[in-house]
């Protein structure tokens, strides 16, 4: 059995060999993680089709494949009908360190952990299944991985040696040193690049900032999590952002160019810009228009836990039609955010603070703000268009039981 670097989808074609986790002659069994790859999106295992042995190993890790390589090759042993004549034969003819059987050093176990933090492990000398891992369920952090290393690993006689010959140095050869080290620019990282740069130079963007008041809203969850739900603002956010979006469809769009046309998409499927260890995903919520609150509340935080650990599937990362970007728990007041070619909005949240505030009647009063910043796509849409369609969504979330006027 040849086992190939299937085409994922998405426009990948090429992956980086980060880890095998089996070696020439082990036996492996059906479902068992063979070899971790690094695409341009997200990190994958690639896990064996059968039981069985295996017998060759293509490739070395770091090297980087493209879509229909072989990778490496599982005998399963049902084709070994050979007579005892020709298999003594063959014992003449191998040479002996052959059949001495080495342990593997990897031997599969399934742990918690991501497998950019079991790269970590690795890259480090760090043996991941003595960690006592502190994320949820045990599962192993990086910070973890770290920390083994400053608790397990005294410096050897070199390390010494060089750590006391490094404070007879200039403290200026040192930064210049330092200056020269490098991370790799490859994988995740770079996809991003290529895609804010390609959104950049076919998109001229344009930033709508608007002012958000939060307090009804806030009211109104503290209501509904006395009777046990405990439903986030942001699913808030996106279902008035679906309602937003059927009422001006220019922002659920996709430009045509080449045939001359705005190709206006009713299905809303919207992005969630998520920050994690590996670099900026976006897994997408589909159908939110079709949604409760409390269906876009669990669906919306288990795609999140998926991105921070690493276990998104192509499928929950594909066709986005509008992206969010929930910065707020960050921090800042504002920003520019990139559209998601060939998406022609893209809108986020900043963070809510409690401020005066004069209100109609002309008396100040205390209430909860957000700043918001709508990036839109202005060969779509104008800027009229723009503030129509965020002042919608404004009016929505200022007032949060309009939404029920809205539910299908």
């Amino acid at each position: 059995m040849e086992v190939k670097f299937h085409d994922i989808g998405e426009g990948l074609n090429e992956g980086e060999i980060v880890h095998f986790f089996v070696q020439v002659g082990e036996k492996v069994t059906v479902d068992q993680p063979l070899v971790e790859l690094q695409t341009d999106k997200m990190i994958a295992e690639i896990p064996s089709p059968i039981a069985g042995t295996v017998k060759a190993i293509h490739f070395e890790t770091g090297e980087s494949i493209s879509v229909g390589d072989i990778i490496l090759e599982i005998d399963d042993g049902r084709e070994k009908t050979v007579s005892k004549e020709a298999k003594y034969e063959d014992k003449q003819v191998v040479p002996l360190q052959t059949e001495k059987k080495v342990p593997s050093e990897n031997n599969y176990k399934r742990i918690l952990a991501a497998p950019y933090t079991r790269k970590i492990a690795r890259d480090q000398g760090v043996d991941i299944e003595k960690i006592r891992g502190t994320g949820p369920g045990g599962r192993i952090t990086e910070d973890d991985v770290y920390q083994s290393i400053v608790v397990d690993r005294p410096l050897s006689t070199t390390e010494v040696v060089e750590e006391s010959v490094m404070m007879d140095v200039p403290a200026a050869t040192i930064r210049e040193e330092q200056a020269a080290d490098t991370i790799p620019f490859k994988g995740i990282r770079k996809q991003i690049a290529k895609n804010m740069s390609h959104s950049l130079q076919t998109i001229p963007h344009v930033t709508h900032f608007e002012e958000v008041d939060l307090t009804n809203l806030s009211k109104l969850r503290s209501e509904l999590k006395e009777t046990g739900d405990n439903i986030s603002a942001v699913a808030f956010f996106l279902k008035a952002l679906a309602i937003a979006l059927k009422e001006y469809p220019l922002f659920n769009a996709q430009l045509d160019e080449e045939n001359d046309v705005i190709r206006l998409i009713k299905n809303y499927h919207i992005g969630l810009a998520t920050n994690t260890k590996n670099g900026l995903m976006v897994p997408v919520l589909s159908n939110v228009n079709k949604k409760s609150l409390r269906e876009i509340h669990e669906e919306m935080k288990a795609l999140t836990k998926k991105a921070q650990e690493g276990t998104l599937s192509m499928a929950e990362m594909q066709n986005g039609t509008f992206t969010i970007s929930n910065v707020g728990p960050i921090g800042g007041i504002g920003a520019t955010p990139i559209i998601n070619h060939p998406q022609t909005g893209i809108m986020a949240f900043h963070k809510m603070k409690k401020v005066p505030v004069v209100m109609e009647n002309d008396e100040i009063a205390i209430r909860s703000m957000m700043n918001l910043s709508f990036s839109f796509d202005h060969r779509v849409a104008d800027g009229a268009t723009a503030v129509a369609f965020t002042n919608r969504f404004v009016e929505l979330i200022e007032e949060p039981k309009k939404l029920l006027l809205e539910l299908v």
